[in-house]
């Protein structure tokens, strides 16, 4: 018994965020072709199975797709920006798209730094803009993909975790992990457990809000309703799992060590405040 816990609770040592020695193709990024592959497989499976989709056809799906992939890129990016650390990007605006850091020389760092809460912006400005493009029913047009994006979520989620990173709060529950940081090309394990946050994630936000929106959906006639169930139950499960998730570096300092922003709230938790109240905002117009 103990060796298999040793073992589990030492998973992220032996994986690898590539997946052949030697080559750049890591698992977080196969994971979000997976991903991508999902919604793609699932909107056109809603397209063609249930009847207030049908009139929609094949190349209007696949292009939204193609603006929503767009969206969330350029959503994600600006959200870190804005939400994370305007205050270093106002000085260096070149490096919100650039791969390069103009500081202490040119030089190539690549592009770090994506928000969850910035995508969930993207996606619904830039198909709105879609819809109005092609004269679509917004409302109407974006429930099609919506119980959709929590499965693509989950695979986001598993290649943190392939990738170390995102890792929760120091803990000393069994099912804790040890993590990693890298000194230079060797992994040195953090001397404590701690919530494997990342897996927490894939299974509440991803799977299990999967499933509360995929299984009553041809049910759920009200445009708008699919929208709010998505925003308030993402809200609310990222809400806890953020008290078990390592907060952001960028908001800890000497006399913040616990990284929060609001008392003792962190900022993915404040914005989750802002996806419930939408929740309930949407709910109530209806």
């Amino acid at each position: 018994m103990f060796s298999f816990i040793s073992f589990y609770q030492n998973i992220p040592l032996h994986v690898r965020p590539e997946i052949f020695n030697g080559l750049p193709i890591r698992w977080y990024s196969l994971a979000y072709i997976v991903a991508f592959a999902l919604v793609i497989i699932l909107t056109h499976h809603r397209r063609k199975t249930e009847s207030k989709y049908k009139n929609y056809n094949q190349k209007v799906v696949d292009d939204a797709l193609t603006y929503i992939v767009i969206g969330t890129i350029l959503g994600a990016r600006l959200g870190f920006v804005l939400f994370y650390d305007p205050g270093y990007y106002l000085s260096n605006p070149l490096e919100i798209f650039l791969p390069f850091s103009m500081a202490d020389g040119f030089h190539f760092t690549g592009i770090s730094g994506m928000s969850y809460h910035g995508g969930v912006i993207g996606i619904p400005l830039i198909l709105f803009y879609y819809c109005r493009t092609r004269r679509l029913p917004f409302t109407h047009f974006i429930e099609m993909f919506i119980p959709t994006v929590p499965i693509g979520y989950m695979f986001g989620r598993i290649g943190n975790f392939m990738n170390g990173e995102l890792y929760g709060r120091i803990t000393n529950v069994p099912w804790g992990m040890y993590f990693y940081q890298y000194a230079g090309s060797i992994k040195k394990p953090y001397p404590f457990l701690r919530h494997p946050s990342q897996l927490y994630e894939a299974f509440f936000e991803g799977l299990i809000l999967f499933l509360i929106l995929w299984l009553p959906r041809k049910k759920i006639n009200t445009n708008g309703y699919l929208t709010a169930m998505y925003l308030g139950g993402y809200g609310i499960f990222r809400f806890i799992i953020e008290f078990f998730r390592e907060p952001d570096d960028l908001f800890k300092n000497p006399g913040n060590a616990a990284g929060t922003v609001i008392g003792m709230f962190t900022m993915g938790q404040v914005l989750c405040v802002l996806m419930i109240i939408s929740a309930v905002s949407i709910f109530y117009v209806q």
